[in-house]
């Protein structure tokens, strides 16, 4: 079994998405299976629970119970197998979102900072986008959009000049070469925070994650029953922020559409239940410095 750390407001989370033990559960980012393992103590023998993850190294994580059931994917998919399945609908999703701790501390996967490793990060191995094609085949102007976009960087026009300057040259195939090409960006004291939003701009970039987040907030409006629960836990302000405007409009705008006729608020599929997103305890900062930057949202299905 890989070696996960705890996951992040595990018992706050659980408490928000169980709200009938033999409900019908859904655990999109089964990772080390911490939170899946804690639903399933809540559920009663009539109880099931579905998990995805699309991380290989997740699989072998599995838990043997007759409840539950893991599923190789990513959750975009996750209406399609639902509804193959005959589980729709289901009491509650629980989103835990962004890489996890064992993924960064696998050197190979290219996620982190701190090791000297291939420009891979691919949260699916059988994909084939990796970071070294991006940073070596995208024009300087998609780059600078991904830096911009997915990391909010002011100097996004200036990294996309110096990597496509540097790779006109020599490939770039490693993450300590990239953070050298770009160490002249950082400010002193401020490396860590600035490299960690490069990496994550790739990473979003390399595994779609703000699109698969897209699909699978539409979709949790037609597979969650009636008064079932939606809760999500996001690890940066672009994830929060879908969440945030899905739970409020039914879109990502923010927006509550109107009825073109009368101008009335059009329904909306879900409630919030906390308007200000919780966040981790200092004890469980401590713990695990990864909770610092957790956001929960949780959000009760409306009657349709």
């Amino acid at each position: 079994m890989a070696n996960y750390h705890e996951p992040v407001l595990l018992r706050e989370s659980v408490d928000a998405l169980v709200t009938d033990e033999d409900g019908i559960y859904v655990d999109v980012t089964f990772g080390g299976g911490g939170h899946s393992r804690e639903i399933l103590n809540r559920l009663g023998k009539k109880g099931k629970l579905i998990a995805f993850d699309q991380d290989e190294d997740a699989i072998q994580n599995t838990i043997d119970d007759k409840r539950f059931m893991l599923i190789r994917s990513n959750f975009r998919y996750m209406k399609n197998f639902l509804r193959y399945h005959h589980l729709i609908p289901v009491t509650g999703i629980l989103a835990d979102l962004g890489i996890s701790s064992h993924q960064i501390d696998t050197a190979e996967r290219g996620f982190s900072t701190r090791f000297d490793a291939s420009l891979d990060m691919r949260m699916n191995n059988r994909s084939e986008l990796t970071a070294a094609q991006i940073i070596n085949e995208y024009p300087e102007e998609k780059l600078r959009e991904i830096f911009r976009e997915y990391s909010e960087l002011r100097e996004a026009r200036s990294l996309s000049k110096k990597i496509v300057s540097y790779r006109a040259e020599k490939k770039i195939t490693s993450t300590t070469e990239l953070m050298e090409i770009l160490k002249t960006e950082t400010n002193r004291g401020h490396e860590f925070q600035f490299f960690a939003k490069v990496f994550q701009a790739l990473r979003i970039e390399v595994n779609r994650e703000l699109d698969a987040l897209k699909e699978m907030l539409l979709q949790c409006g037609d597979v969650i029953a009636e008064k079932g629960r939606l809760v999500v836990i996001s690890y940066h302000s672009l994830e929060d922020r879908l969440a945030k405007s899905f739970i409020a409009a039914g879109n990502f705008s923010g927006e509550v559409e109107r009825d073109a006729i009368f101008g009335k608020p059009a329904a909306t599929p879900f409630t919030a239940l906390n308007k200000k997103p919780a966040e981790a305890s200092e004890t469980e900062i401590q713990k695990n410095t990864r909770a610092r930057s957790a956001r929960m949202r949780v959000a009760v299905k409306n009657p349709i």
